[in-house]
């Protein structure tokens, strides 16, 4: 790249040192570091058979030290990205183009914001370095786009300053006011708001539900031999394809970011019927996956163990954001507020670029008076 930056693209994860490549991702959140990334290469769940063919970018200094590095992908479709294109890909197929492959800098089928241009001296320069090298490398590979989703806001600053398309979106977050207790949160909301939380907690409670919050060591084979199950019993129900295979969860709990995992447990008569994945970072606790028994009839079990006992464990632990993975207008009820998310798309054809500016331009303005309006209706008191 110049005399003293070297950029180099490597198949795996494995390829780079951990040492090395958490020196460059930091501590904050879980989802980039390399034991979370290589569970996923491990378990076969990223491959080149899943459509997601690992290319990771590093860039050493003039002393051969690496100072930064991305996680990169091949993409032959659009699956477990949560920032939709899938009708770029249309357009573009429709116009004689050929969208697939692509190349995407994420991690996969996890919509939680982060940093994905790594820096070990928090340097823009090397954040950069990484962006060009994955735009070379799109452009010289003949692919059609670069995708960089859930950034960092600076982040998607920096790339909007290199020309790369800015797209907007929205997720919903729970905000910790500094609560002691989920009953101070309760306070906070407007009485009829207050009236459906607690009703809909009781509604659990009365179904009988024993349910504990389980933290790292605490989680056995065991525990993840059921929420395999009840996972890809919810996959199957509604999407068809499970993304995590179960040996995932054996090599994530055999990595360096083992204590960061929470698995809200749920037993019925003594036996396992559901439970909610998250991950915990410095200051925010991520909701993942949830999953369930077969046939089990349970009204607001869902929003108790994914939304509410995840509000618990926050107060609890003083964490300052639940970030409850994508979508659901529903979640404005129950205390999360929209925020805005971010992506990046670098498009080589400038036809189809020209469409998505377009696209992205009235996408941004429609979202930001939808998102306006959902605070404004939310379910906190209205400040006097």
């Amino acid at each position: 790249m110049t005399d003293t930056l070297q950029a180099e693209i490597v198949g795996s994860i494995h390829a780079i040192p951990a040492s090395d490549w958490n020196a460059c991702a930091g501590a904050g959140n879980p989802f980039i570091r390399h034991g979370f990334l290589a569970a996923l290469e491990q378990s076969r769940a990223v491959a080149g058979e899943t459509g997601w063919l690992p290319r990771h970018v590093l860039i050493r200094d003039g002393h051969g030290e690496i100072v930064a590095v991305a996680p990169m992908y091949v993409k032959s479709h659009s699956y477990g990205e949560y920032v939709f294109d899938w009708g770029w890909a249309e357009t573009y197929a429709r116009a004689g183009g050929r969208y697939y492959p692509k190349l995407q800098c994420a991690v996969p089928f996890t919509p939680a914001t982060g940093p994905r241009l790594l820096s070990r001296h928090d340097d823009p320069a090397h954040r950069l370095a990484l962006a060009e090298t994955m735009v070379r490398l799109a452009s010289q590979a003949g692919m059609s786009s670069l995708h960089i989703t859930f950034p960092t806001e600076a982040e998607a600053d920096l790339l909007e300053s290199a020309g790369f398309i800015r797209r907007l979106g929205c997720q919903y977050h729970w905000e910790n006011a500094d609560y002691g207790c989920f009953d101070d949160f309760l306070g906070h909301l407007s009485s009829r708001k207050r009236k459906q939380v607690r009703k809909e907690r009781q509604a659990v409670a009365a179904q009988g539900f024993h349910i504990t919050t389980l933290v790292g060591a605490d989680i056995k084979a065991r525990h993840w031999d059921a929420f395999h199950r009840f996972y890809e019993n919810v996959i199957d129900r509604k999407w068809g394809s499970a993304y995590l295979t179960r040996a995932f969860f054996d090599h994530l709990s055999g990595s360096e970011v083992a204590d960061k995992v929470v698995l809200v447990w749920v037993e019925q008569d003594g036996q396992p019927v559901a439970a909610a994945f998250n991950m915990l970072g410095d200051d925010t606790l991520f909701g993942r996956n949830w999953g369930c028994a077969p046939g089990l009839q349970a009204p607001f079990l869902h929003f108790e163990a994914c939304y509410y006992r995840a509000i618990d464990f926050a107060i609890a632990h003083k964490i300052k954001r639940v970030e409850a993975g994508a979508q659901g207008e529903h979640k404005v009820a129950r205390g999360y507020l929209p925020n805005a998310t971010h992506s990046a798309h670098w498009i080589k054809d400038e036809g189809l670029r020209r469409a998505v500016e377009k696209f992205v331009a009235h996408e941004r303005a429609l979202l930001a008076e939808d998102m306006t309006e959902q605070a404004e209706l939310g379910p906190y008191k209205q400040s006097t």
